[in-house]
């Protein structure tokens, strides 16, 4: 029975919601599943991603093969750099403390970075919104000179219209 770490889509059409779940590669997409490892929210900037990281190594380590999507997922969270990582540790290469160091310097690295995604996403975010904003008052301040010119005109118009050869001196 071989096993797969696989995404099942719910969420309404148009807006996808998946679960990380470990299942028999012969169950339906949405189907049977034996385990539920966590969530994946790709509508979000950056996309969420919350599963058990235990779980997950440990299925890997059992051996369940994850799809293409799902690899990517684990590898972004450190799943599968920590797998890596344990197998040298089994066979050798060094100690599990190095392993653990090796993989804390990774991971405080990758968590900087998303940080960091995360901060220009806002600052993108108000940029825009400063920048939509004062070309919203530009063309407000172009609408309202010309509603002024325009009651200028009026104005101009609406005045009696004197005739200045018909009005005799008042004094002579």
């Amino acid at each position: 029975m071989p096993v797969k770490i696989r995404l099942s889509r719910h969420g309404k059409k148009g807006y996808p919601f998946y679960h990380i779940v470990v299942a028999d590669s012969r169950a339906p997409r949405d189907g049977r599943y034996i385990e539920r490892l966590g969530i994946y929210n790709p509508n979000t900037n950056p996309a969420t991603i919350d599963f058990d990281f235990n779980k997950a190594l440990d299925w890997l380590q059992k051996g369940a093969q994850p799809t293409e999507t799902c690899r990517s997922l684990l590898s972004r969270t450190g799943v599968l750099m920590k797998k890596h990582l344990l197998e040298g540790v089994t066979k050798g290469a060094f100690s599990e403390e190095i392993a653990e160091q090796k993989f804390n310097t990774w991971n405080a690295e990758k968590n900087s970075k998303l940080e960091s995604i995360k901060i220009q996403v806002v600052n993108n975010k108000e940029a825009d919104k400063k920048q939509r904003l004062e070309a919203e008052t530009k063309v407000k301040e172009a609408k309202a000179q010309a509603i002024a010119k325009r009651l200028a005109a009026e104005k101009i118009a609406e005045q009696p219209v004197t005739d200045s050869t018909s009005a005799e001196p008042a004094s002579e």
